[in-house]
């Protein structure tokens, strides 16, 4: 489950750089990466390893 939530960070994380460029559906983009980095960072905090 961790390296699924690790996946899907890197994932938003290029879809964000891309519409941060492109302005295509940058509102929902950058929801979706703050999303990603909560999710990234309770795994760090609750001591699950990610990999």
């Amino acid at each position: 489950m961790g390296n699924l939530l690790y996946l899907v960070a890197v994932i938003l994380i290029i879809a964000w750089a891309v519409g941060f460029v492109g302005y295509s559906a940058g509102g929902l983009i950058h929801i979706l990466l703050v999303i990603a980095v909560i999710s990234v960072l309770f795994q760090l905090i609750s001591g699950r390893k990610i990999a």
